[in-house]
């Protein structure tokens, strides 16, 4: 299935080109504040699922092109991001360690975004914002200590995500945590639709210029061992979202630029860029010295 939240936090089933509203079905208020029904939608799902398959022949439908499509879990538990989990990406960027020795972050759930959402340039001077095309994997159950062979336990879907960032060497959080800086869409796709998530190939267009090409099977650490090592640290609940890290080739960015993303299976994003007013700290006040060159 293909679980989208649209319109104002509806939720919908993507059929083709057409979005079924199964808001009603899946008990949800649109309205309500925190966004919580989608996390209780993946929480409850098997249980909803047959519910929401019989509720198919009836529920009101909109062509897909007619609807505004929004990050599909826009209250996480948390966002868990692996730096540097190509090998590519590390040399391009001169980083001696890698998502195996080095553990993961957290983005703030402020910064997500969704696929009909701009990224916001923040107002700082003499910095360049790059974008990183990325997995997203979407978490089904509370699960802690769980073994790299029984990882698809935890996995509800999967998504798109650009784990943007204002390049610098200041602490990696601060500089990825801006509002927009975590556009995740256009839907997620349940797992049972991608059989084989290390075989996905991933693509980035800024405009039209590819800038990332990769596959998830060159991952450094693998998606079993990305579930292992955050659920031996924390409780992983339903709709936590882990970033699985970016490959080689991420660059610059500036207001009027279009980012496309496209994953095999999943889907496309293509999201806008545009220029903010805000976000000037005393933290980039300093010019950014030395610079990062990346390498071949």
């Amino acid at each position: 299935m293909r679980l989208a939240r649209f319109d104002g936090g509806k939720i919908g089933l993507v059929l083709d080109q057409e979005v079924a509203d199964i808001t009603d079905v899946c008990g949800v208020d649109a309205g309500e504040w925190p966004a919580m029904g989608s996390v209780r939608l993946i929480r409850d799902f098997e249980a909803l699922r047959p519910k929401i398959e019989a509720a198919l022949a009836t529920a009101p439908r909109k062509p897909l092109s007619e609807v505004r499509l929004e990050t599909p879990v826009p209250w996480p538990n948390k966002v868990i991001a692996y730096p540097v989990n190509y090998h590519a990406h590390g040399r391009e960027m001169q980083a001696g360690y890698r998502a195996t020795n080095q553990g993961f972050f957290l983005k703030p759930n402020s910064s997500l975004s969704g696929p009909s959402d701009p990224v916001v340039l923040p107002q700082v001077p003499g910095r360049e914002v790059h974008h990183e095309s990325e997995l997203a994997i979407i978490i089904g159950k509370e699960v802690r200590g769980l073994k790299r062979e029984d990882w698809r336990e935890a996995v509800f879907g999967y998504a798109c995500l650009l784990d943007m960032v204002v390049r610098g060497r200041e602490e990696r959080v601060f500089r990825k945590a801006y509002d927009s800086f975590c556009p995740v869409g256009p839907w997620i796709v349940t797992a049972d639709e991608i059989p084989n998530p290390a075989e996905l190939n991933m693509k980035l267009w800024v405009n039209d210029e590819l800038r990332q090409s990769a596959n998830t099977r060159d991952l450094v650490l693998d998606i079993p061992g990305m579930i292992e090592t955050a659920s031996a640290v924390m409780t992983l609940y339903p709709g936590d979202i882990i970033a699985t890290g970016t490959p080689e080739g991420v660059g610059p960015v500036v207001a009027g630029d279009t980012i496309r993303i496209t994953i095999d299976n999943i889907g496309e994003m293509k999201v806008p860029v545009v220029q903010g007013d805000l976000g000037m700290t005393e933290v980039f006040a300093q010019p950014y010295v030395p610079p990062i060159i990346k390498q071949n």
